[in-house]
């Protein structure tokens, strides 16, 4: 399934497969951008799923930049300011890339709801931070190289 799901990405130029936004100290979910559709749903579902597990496991001491594997794809995570910003991206996408979509979000999320984040109670309280995503995705599609395309040169 793996390797479906990494042929859609790469033909329908699907870089960043999902992005999620959590609390460091409770692993609470903030907000989440996530790409569904028939044939990934299920994929997607399970990778949520790690997302969320990963988010319980982090505290003050995590490093605040790591890549993790999973299967044909990556989790890159950046903490900032006790918030984990998560993407998850195809292999061959740029880590630097990946990084710098991140450190766009955390600058954007902190300055719009910075005040509120510690005061949220219930999961994806700035569900509506998608809408900035949508947009971070569309603009990261039109600075990537082809190769992160998983098209020809």
């Amino acid at each position: 399934l793996d390797s479906l799901l990494k042929e859609i990405l790469c033909v329908e130029g699907r870089m960043v497969l999902m992005t999620m936004i959590a609390r460091v100290f409770d692993g609470l979910p903030l907000a989440a951008s996530v790409q569904e559709d028939q044939q990934t749903g299920k994929s997607i579902l399970e990778y949520q799923n790690q997302a969320k597990r990963l988010f319980k496991t982090l505290n003050e001491n995590s490093p605040s930049r790591c890549s993790i594997e999973s299967g044909s794809f990556l989790f890159h995570y950046l903490i900032e300011q006790q918030t984990c910003f998560l993407t998850l991206c195809d292999r061959q996408f740029s880590r630097k890339t990946a990084f710098s979509f991140l450190e766009d979000l955390a600058s954007e999320f902190h300055s719009q709801y910075g005040h509120k984040i510690n005061t949220a109670t219930r999961p994806y309280s700035f569900i509506e931070f998608d809408t900035y995503i949508q947009k971070a995705k569309k603009e990261l599609r039109g600075l990537a190289r082809p190769q992160e395309l998983g098209q020809p040169q």
